[in-house]
């Protein structure tokens, strides 16, 4: 089922695009099941499990992939924003490495 896929947030009743490379993630990271929230409510629900308030999100459109995504800051127009698969692969391209450190053994 190739191509993005177009679906309504459970919690804001928002719609929103579930992009081909966040359904590639998803499978490389075994997923089965499509989000049922939007990416902004999905992260102010993690938030909230955490004990912390919630962030306001604004929505943009990638510089790399043209996909919509949101952002937890205000995007000026000087500088290009990427959505988290973008901008991770730009990471690892640049030589920056993995986000996630790896955990020291003891």
């Amino acid at each position: 089922m190739p191509g993005d896929v177009h679906l309504v947030c459970r919690d804001c009743q928002k719609p929103f695009t579930f992009s081909q490379v966040e359904r590639d993630y998803y499978v490389r990271r075994g997923f089965t099941n499509q989000p049922l929230r939007c990416p902004s409510c999905r992260a102010n629900r993690r938030r909230k499990q955490l004990g912390l308030a919630p962030v306001e999100m604004h929505e943009v459109t990638c510089a790399s992939c043209g996909a919509a995504t949101v952002v937890p800051f205000v995007p000026r127009g000087s500088r290009p924003v990427y959505c988290s698969l973008c901008y991770e692969s730009l990471r690892q391209s640049q030589g920056g490495g993995p986000s996630v450190p790896a955990q020291a053994t003891l």
